[in-house]
């Protein structure tokens, strides 16, 4: 299959090809390889290539999913294939190696998906550019000297390149949709709850941290959450089941919402000129399409919230850090983490339970102020991040700092995305506009707690009235160069 022919169709749209049997899936399997060998060298976005193991898995039978025979990237982050090694960008964790799937892994092979690879993510997740020292920068097919953002910033960049069309990605504190917002793509955090991490887990991040993926077209999202979401025998919770499938839910109109429109940042940190003219733009679009939209930000304690995640993060951080250094048998230092991450697990080392309670209490006085918000707006919007895409090298992790220095300065840059992994809402990111530049400026929306129904409705009419996938960056698998 040509890869012109291969990048102009979703994952969905493979997937009928290979019912049609217009297409095998082998070819496609090729196709995704070539389109690895074509453009990575430049992004350094696929770590690890398993094209041996994904023709092994072809020639075993792959299950009759939705996806059947589409090719896939896994983050190298928190989702695991059992006997497959998995670094979590950390020279502390490289080469770990589980003996089962992850819960999400199974789900993602059931569906027929064929993993062709690992895609390179910061380490631990802990930034929001992939600069991790282990695997070196991966760049931005939009412009290479850019940063395709973080955590999930190797999917996003292969995904937006034409790899493929969809790829795992989770998020702690924005790490699907600011990849999504810096790459030109469609990526949505669905509800605490939604998808399971057992498991090896209950809950990542004090309920923080979410799977799902990024994708080109917004119904490749649902029918991948379609094809996930079901709570696992042992979860401590999940959240409340859908009406219907996801997929039917971007097909139906969303009536008339009523849409909170914010500019500024929560914390108050400046936002771009660029990001305030596309919040703008997108609000004019909203109305456009019948929508009543309203100037209306949340008020909360900003300050007291970036104290809070730094407890709930530094606490995490030593939780992985601390049980990989005796499976590993490597000392924690600055030879096995970078100066960030080493900073914020010596500071998760030596909090006390109560700083923990306390932030978990911080985390409850949030999200009762954002429920209240809520019961008066069907969806909020704000741009993703406050600045268009930033240099590599602009959120540099080997520089020593303290852990609140850290994340307020990596919050500086993305203030609106991280309180709502705290309140546990959906939230996606649209790319609805593009700079002077020709970069790719995100919009996000959020929705009630359990509601990424509306949020699909909303992203189906959007795509509809401005379609993005054909926009394709100067580095893609159908461009030579």
């Amino acid at each position: 299959m040509h890869l012109d022919d291969y990048s102009r169709y979703d994952a969905m749209g493979l997937a009928e090809l290979v019912r049609r049997k217009q297409v095998k899936p082998e070819e496609l399997l090729e196709a995704a390889v070539a389109a690895i060998s074509r453009v990575n060298p430049r992004l350094n976005a696929v770590i690890d290539v398993r094209d041996a193991q994904a023709r092994e898995a072809l020639k075993q039978g792959v299950p009759d999913g939705p996806f059947h025979g589409v090719p896939f990237l896994i983050k190298d982050l928190v989702a695991h294939a059992a006997g497959v090694p998995t670094d979590m960008g950390s020279r502390l964790a490289r080469g770990t190696v589980f003996p089962t799937d992850t819960a999400l892994m199974a789900r993602l092979k059931r569906a027929g998906l064929v993993t062709v690879g690992r895609t390179n993510t910061p380490e631990f997740g802990n930034n929001a550019t992939t600069e991790p020292v282990l695997h070196g920068p991966t760049r931005n097919p939009w412009n290479l000297e850019r940063s395709p953002g973080g955590s999930s910033g190797g999917s996003a960049a292969a995904v937006a390149a034409g790899i493929v069309p969809v790829a795992h990605a989770n998020d702690g504190g924005g790490s699907i949709r600011i990849p999504a917002a810096h790459c030109g793509l469609f990526g949505l955090k669905p509800t605490r709850g939604r998808i399971s991490i057992g498991p090896d887990m209950g809950e990542a991040l004090n309920g923080m941290g979410i799977e799902h993926v990024v994708s080109r077209t917004v119904r490749d999202s649902a029918a991948m959450m379609d094809a996930t979401w079901e709570p696992e025998p042992g979860d401590p919770y999940y959240a409340p089941p859908p009406q219907r499938p996801f997929l039917e839910e971007v097909r139906r109109k969303p009536g008339k919402l009523r849409i909170a429109l914010c500019r500024t940042a929560f914390s108050g940190v400046p936002v771009s000129a660029d990001c305030v003219a596309a919040v703008e733009d997108a609000a004019k679009l909203c109305a456009e399409l019948g929508h009543e939209v309203v100037e209306a930000a949340p008020v909360y304690d900003a300050a007291m919230l970036n104290t809070a995640m730094t407890t709930v993060w530094s606490s995490a951080m030593a939780g992985w850090a601390v049980p990989l250094s005796q499976l590993t048998g490597r000392a924690l230092g600055p030879e096995t983490l970078e100066a960030t991450t080493l900073a914020v697990v010596e500071h998760g080392r030596n909090l006390k339970v109560s700083d923990l309670q306390a932030a978990l209490a911080g985390f409850n006085q949030v999200s009762r102020i954002m429920g209240a918000f809520f019961q008066q707006y069907d969806v909020l919007l704000t741009p993703t991040a406050a600045v268009p895409p930033y240099k590599l090298g602009v959120l540099d992790a080997t520089v020593p700092r303290k852990p609140e220095e850290w994340y307020a300065y990596v919050f500086s840059l993305i203030p609106f995305t991280a309180v709502f992994n705290v309140t546990g809402q959906p939230a996606m990111s649209v790319p609805l506009h593009w700079n002077g530049e020709g970069l790719p400026i995100g919009l996000q929306f959020v929705g009630r707690f359990g509601d990424e129904a509306t949020l699909f409705r909303l992203a189906g009419q959007l795509e509809e009235a401005r379609p993005w996938a054909q926009r394709l960056p100067p580095v893609h698998v159908t461009k030579a160069g």
